[in-house]
């Protein structure tokens, strides 16, 4: 269904039947499918995160840019095609000259919030958000997903960021942009494998409805941006951070000896540690994002009905 005629935007008709009558709407990313997870497991973990939303009642909406349209809300072919076939990684920065050219790509957590703001939705669920590489003192590699939410009033549910960043540089770019971080039902900053990180959460909030309604009074106030939910991995699926930190220094600095760089850096540390650890980090991969879904249904529900009370934080000066 063309969602508006001066964009190039079309939303499932599951997607629109929700958007219009209120319902909620939950957003997945499509870099997932496309660089994030080896094949078969990218198309199944496609459609398990799906199932899980419908689950939790909501609507799921996997945003992906197909020949030159933003899609929300993906069909089991066009998710078997995402999966399948190579296509670009599209970010902020690219997102505009793959749809004017006609392209094709998996958006990242950047260009998936402004598309699923362009369609209506204001929940969005990921694994992990990128963040500040380590050493980018020297290589200025910072992700655009900080900036994006610091500018798109879009609610982002993530087990933190990824492990392999310099999560404490990470926290701070994220404070100076003015974007509230919320630890989801603990006080730690999560590490996406692991439950703890070593580093306080700005912000702790464990009722999605209270989650829900610090976005609608983010919009009251009229301030600029989204939130930062951290919802750390289930106790029973994690990787404690001290067996993961040698694998992650090791495979950084196998990126960094074959001159690995830019958007290429992720997806090749992610696979090292795969394989270094025995396949462990997909697996805790896999149970991070079934439960970031769940979450993020939770969230969607709570803003979709009345727009409820608004309590206080626990946070931190």
């Amino acid at each position: 269904m063309r969602a508006d005629k001066d964009l190039p935007l079309d939303l499932a008709p599951e997607v629109a039947d929700a958007r219009a009558g209120g319902a909620p709407v939950v957003a997945l990313e499509s870099t997932l499918i496309t660089h994030g997870l080896p094949r078969p497991v990218n198309l199944e973990t496609a459609a398990v995160l799906e199932a899980e939303i419908r689950a939790a009642g909501a609507t799921p909406a996997t945003i992906a840019v197909l020949d030159g349209r933003i899609r929300a809300g993906l069909e089991a072919g066009l998710l078997e095609r995402l999966a399948t076939e190579p296509v670009a990684k599209l970010s902020r920065a690219d997102l505009a000259a793959a749809l004017a050219r006609g392209g094709s790509g998996g958006t990242t957590v950047a260009a998936t919030m402004i598309a699923a703001h362009l369609a209506g939705i204001e929940v969005f669920a990921t694994g992990g958000i990128g963040g500040v590489h380590r050493g980018a003192g020297e290589s200025f590699d910072v992700s655009a997903d900080l900036h994006e939410l610091a500018r798109t009033p879009v609610t982002v549910i993530a087990s933190g960021a990824k492990a392999l960043l310099d999560l404490p540089a990470t926290l701070e770019v994220l404070e100076t942009l003015g974007v509230p971080v919320i630890a989801h039902g603990q006080d730690e900053f999560p590490a996406f494998w692991s439950r703890g990180s070593g580093l306080d959460a700005p912000l702790r909030m464990d009722d999605p409805a209270e989650i829900a309604a610090a976005h609608r009074m983010r919009a009251r106030l009229m301030i600029a941006g989204g939130q930062l939910v951290a919802n750390p991995i289930p106790a029973a699926d994690e990787i404690p951070r001290a067996t993961l930190e040698p694998m992650i220094a090791e495979a950084v600095a196998a990126a960094r000896a074959e001159g690995v760089s830019g958007k290429a850096v992720t997806p090749f540390v992610l696979d090292r540690l795969r394989a270094l650890s025995g396949g462990a980090t997909l697996t805790a991969n896999l149970a991070l994002l079934r439960h970031n879904a769940r979450t993020g249904a939770a969230i969607a529900r709570a803003l979709a009905g009345a727009p409820g009370r608004v309590a206080e934080a626990r946070g931190r000066a």
